[in-house]
């Protein structure tokens, strides 16, 4: 599996509107400049994020982007995704492949499977509110929830 830069900048400009989550349209500038993304990269996955319904955008002065859902509900493995498609291939990738000993490319077909199953359960268990916890605890601000 690899994470192209396109995932990498995608998420962390999500990370970066949820820590700004109720608190009104944040601008592409803002994220562009606080994230270290090129501005015109960053736009361009603002657009497809918009499309995956991960983010809402307002134009005007006072516009910006905001995250479609709040962030408890959106998981790493919805914005990956969105912005990368299929974590790893799926089964039967290689159809051409004609294998003399079909046990063999049966146990390695199991691994992949095995490794897709743990990386998606990992993904989707973490959302952008944990990352914002995460960073909350590094600052030395917990805020629990009851």
């Amino acid at each position: 599996m690899r994470i192209s830069s396109k995932g990498d900048y995608g998420l962390r400009a999500l990370f970066d509107l949820a820590q700004h989550y109720g608190k009104g349209p944040v601008q592409s500038e803002d994220i562009a400049r606080r994230q270290g993304i090129p501005i015109n990269y960053l736009n361009q996955l603002l657009i497809t994020m918009r499309r995956a319904g991960l983010i809402e955008s307002l134009r005007g002065p006072q516009g910006g982007h905001m995250l479609a859902r709040s962030p408890e509900t959106i998981t790493l493995r919805d914005v990956l995704i969105a912005l990368e498609g299929p974590l790893l291939p799926g089964d039967g990738t290689r159809e051409d492949l004609v294998p003399g000993v079909p046990e063999d490319h049966d146990l390695i077909d199991e691994v992949w499977s095995e490794l897709r199953a743990q990386l998606e359960a990992m993904l989707s268990r973490t959302t952008l509110d944990d990352l914002c916890q995460r960073k909350r605890q590094r600052a030395g601000s917990v805020m629990y929830y009851i």
